[in-house]
C-alpha cells in the first residue's frame, strides 16, 4: 500500500506547487512509482510545474463520478519514468465531492503507486479538507515572512485533528532576509509547533524554468534541488542532515 502524502499551505505564494512538482520528481527519480494530484479545482496549475501543460483530458472528478476510470485519467510523464499526473478539473469547483470519496479515490491510487501526492489548494475550506483527509502525512509549506508563518500556524492548528505525520518545509529561504530581519528557521519552527521536514532555499532561475516548460522545475544540481533530494529521502525514511544556506 502506497503512503499519501498532502502539500499544503496556509496562503498562496508559497511555492506549494512547485514543491510538489519537485519532490514528485526526485520521488520517481529513486524508483518511487508516483502519482500527482492537482487538487486545486478551477486554478490548477500542477500541470505547468509538471511540464505536463495541457496533456490531461479527464480530472479527479471524472474519476470519482465514474465517468473513466483511474488509469484512463491517469497521464505519465514523457520525460520521467514513474511519474504520473491526475489533473484537477478546469471549471467545476469539487464541492459536492465528498471526504468518502476522496479516501476512495486515494485508497486505489494507494494500491498503484508507492506515493500519492495531494497538490492542494492553499487556504481553508471544503476542497482543502478533501486534500487532507486521506493523507498519511502532511507537508506544510511556508516562507520565512511574519504572513506566511501566521497563516501556516493556522493550517497547523486545524490538521491537529487529523491522524497525519505533519511536517514543515520552508520554502524560498534567502539568508541575507532572514539576517536582516534577525529571524531564524528555529522562529517558524517555533510559530507554526511543526517538526521540520527541510529546508529550500529561493531559487532566481524558477520563473525562466517554468516558463520554458522545462522539468524538473528547479535546474538539476542546484541548492533547491539538492534540498528537495534530501527532503525526500528524509520523506523515505532515510536519516539526511539539513542543506547547509
Amino acid at each position: 500500500m502506497g503512503t499519501v502524502v498532502t502539500i499544503t499551505s496556509g496562503k498562496g505564494g508559497t511555492g506549494k506547487t512547485t514543491v510538489t512538482a519537485a519532490l514528485a520528481s526526485r520521488l520517481s527519480a529513486l524508483g518511487k512509482q508516483t502519482l500527482c494530484i492537482d487538487m486545486d479545482c478551477s486554478m490548477r496549475n500542477l500541470d505547468l510545474a509538471l511540464g505536463l501543460s495541457d496533456r490531461a483530458v479527464m480530472n479527479f472528478i471524472d474519476v470519482i463520478e465514474n465517468r473513466c476510470t483511474l488509469d484512463d485519467a491517469v497521464v505519465p510523464h514523457p520525460k520521467a519514468q514513474g511519474l504520473y499526473f491526475l489533473s484537477a478539473p478546469a471549471f467545476a469547483s469539487g464541492e459536492h465531492i465528498t471526504e468518502s470519496q476522496m479516501k476512495q479515490l486515494t485508497a486505489e491510487a494507494a494500491r498503484q503507486y508507492d506515493y500519492v501526492l495531494l497538490d492542494s489548494p492553499a487556504g481553508l475550506g471544503h476542497v482543502w479538507n478533501l486534500s487532507t483527509c486521506p493523507a498519511d502525512v502532511i507537508v506544510v509549506v511556508a516562507n520565512t515572512d511574519p504572513y506566511s508563518l501566521r497563516d501556516a500556524s493556522r493550517v497547523a492548528a486545524e490538521l491537529s485533528a487529523i491522524k497525519a505525520d505533519l511536517r514543515l518545509v520552508v520554502n524560498r529561504v534567502q539568508p541575507k532576509i532572514l539576517r536582516k530581519l534577525r529571524l531564524t528557521i528555529d522562529d517558524a519552527i517555533d510559530q507554526t509547533g511543526l517538526p521540520l521536514l527541510g529546508l529550500i532555499p529561493e531559487d532566481t532561475s524558477l520563473i525562466l524554468e517554468i516558463g520554458k516548460g522545462r522539468f524538473p522545475v528547479f535546474s538539476l544540481y542546484s541548492k533547491a534541488d539538492t534540498a528537495c533530494r534530501n527532503i525526500v529521502k528524509r520523506l523515505i525514511g532515510q536519516s539526511v542532515p539539513l542543506c547547509r544556506l
